[in-house]
């Protein structure tokens, strides 16, 4: 008879996602939980355009990504946020406290692709008191958060409440045209647009591979 933790460890199942300096974040998934035990493509796509986008150019030396304060919401697998942790961001990766398991499995299994960044993961439940991740990150990274109703009002305000003035949030979402989400989707943008401003970001300037029309990356600020 398989012990427990055996059967525990048989739970899980291990993604890579390849960077571009030939390595591989590998990320542990479950198949039993809910939606946050997965990598999603949007999460993914988010990952890939962070190294696309060029913070780090390895030619020069100069890497934009040192010592910058970055938030991930939502978090799941962490990929996202280990992705930002690689390039030289201080990452801090949120998300509710059942995945905190996952999260740290994973930052414990890339801890070696980490030596200019740092990561640690935190609860944090959306439209809560947010102040143990003031003063205002440099950014905030959300993936696939837009898709439950009920968190729609909570995931809004908490971006209030942790976006400075000079705070980008890079969001990066799958439109979804079944069931509620183009209501969920819809509703998102009519609160967001109340105290935020946006711009898409083209294809063109994403991952040459791994980009997809139905998966669209954002770069939110708060209105002045």
């Amino acid at each position: 008879m398989a012990s427990k933790a055996d059967r525990e460890q048989s739970s899980y199942f291990v993604r890579e996602i390849d960077k571009n300096d030939g390595r591989a974040l590998k990320l542990n998934q479950c198949y039993k939980g809910d939606v946050g035990c997965v990598v999603w493509d949007a999460a993914i796509v988010l990952s890939k355009y962070l190294e696309t986008r060029g913070f780090y150019d390895p030619a020069s030396g100069v890497n934009t990504w040192a010592d910058r304060r970055v938030l991930e919401l939502g978090a799941g697998t962490g990929v996202v946020g280990l992705m930002a942790a690689s390039l030289g961001a201080q990452v801090t990766v949120t998300d509710l406290e059942d995945l905190q398991t996952l999260l740290q499995m994973n930052i414990q299994e890339n801890q070696a692709m980490i030596s200019r960044g740092s990561i640690a993961a935190k609860v944090l439940k959306w439209g809560e008191d947010v102040s143990g991740f003031l003063p205002p990150p440099d950014y905030v990274l959300m993936a696939d958060c837009i898709y439950y109703e009920q968190s729609i009002v909570p995931l809004v305000e908490s971006l209030k409440r942790l976006a400075g003035p000079l705070t980008c949030i890079i969001c990066c979402y799958e439109q979804r045209t079944v069931g509620v989400n183009p209501k969920v989707e819809k509703q998102f943008f009519e609160l967001l647009q109340k105290d935020f401003k946006w711009d898409e970001v083209p294809s063109n300037k994403q991952d040459a591979e791994f980009n997809s029309p139905d998966i669209r990356i954002l770069h939110i600020q708060r209105k002045v």
